[in-house]
């Protein structure tokens, strides 16, 4: 097993096809921004076999070789996951959602975010307005977080939720930079796609993907000889998707409503 990471987007295709060389039978790509050099590597290493998290459903059908499949979260429900923790907890009635690209998962969680936020947020006899979503075209530039969480912080969000990896180190930082300057935490996030509670005082919360069970279903069908074509989805009803330690800036009875919340989610009676 071997992983490379900080790669920038020019510098996709020279990875995987360094691993396919090397002799590795099984190519993790880490989001749907891979899929065009996974496409092309896939078609000129037929034998080896191609995971793109984030893929869209008709990836897998585009490979011509059939070696490509498409790992799934489901992005409505990782939106659902933080919007209802902002929508519990914003003061201001304003969230919201930084990106790193305008691709469709990332959409879907952001309109999840703001359904779920509102949704909840009602249900407490509250309103939430959610900033439109901001887009910083990179996954590795901190000072774009830095900006946009600074502008989004002046138009009163106090609830603050992103797809943008390193992007949304920067947005944190400029958080807990206003929160210091404020004398107490005020502004807040939520995290993820993994359990980042501790790396920034304002993060209260985090959405958690379990990328390890989706690569998981990957070797059993390369071992099965199934693999390829196909899309595996995961959700909070297979615990692909969960909600993670939360902060005690969250009140106690603020963490039992959400954990409600959660649970309809997995009992699909959300919203319903």
């Amino acid at each position: 097993m071997s992983y490379t990471d900080s790669l920038s987007q020019d510098g996709y295709y020279d990875a995987m096809v360094a691993y396919c060389n090397e002799g590795f039978d099984l190519v993790y790509a880490p989001g749907g921004e891979y899929t065009d050099a996974v496409l092309q590597v896939a078609e000129e290493y037929p034998d080896v076999a191609f995971a793109l998290l984030n893929g869209s459903e008709d990836t897998p059908a585009d490979a011509v070789n059939g070696n490509v499949t498409s790992l799934l979260p489901d992005a409505e429900q990782i939106g659902w996951i933080a919007g209802a923790l902002a929508g519990l907890m914003s003061e201001t009635g304003t969230i919201a959602f930084i990106g790193g690209m305008e691709l469709t998962t990332t959409l879907q969680k952001y309109t999840g975010f703001c359904e779920a936020a509102s949704y909840v947020a009602e249900q407490e006899g509250n309103t939430i307005t959610a900033l439109d979503a901001v887009y910083a075209n990179s996954y590795d530039d901190s000072s774009k977080g830095i900006e946009f969480a600074n502008a989004m912080i002046e138009q009163g969000a106090d609830v603050f939720f992103g797809d943008a990896s390193a992007v949304d180190s920067g947005a944190r930082q400029a958080i807990d930079e206003y929160n210091t300057a404020q004398g107490e935490v005020t502004v807040y996030d939520i995290a993820q796609p993994a359990d980042y509670l501790g790396q920034n005082e304002c993060i209260i919360g985090s959405q958690v993907t379990d990328n390890s069970s989706l690569i998981a279903l990957c070797f059993t069908a390369i071992e099965e000889g199934t693999f390829g074509g196909e899309v595996l989805y995961g959700n909070l009803q297979n615990g692909v998707l969960y909600a993670g330690e939360l902060s005690d800036l969250v009140p106690e009875d603020v963490q039992e409503k959400y954990a409600d919340y959660i649970q309809q989610m997995i009992d699909e009676t959300f919203m319903q």
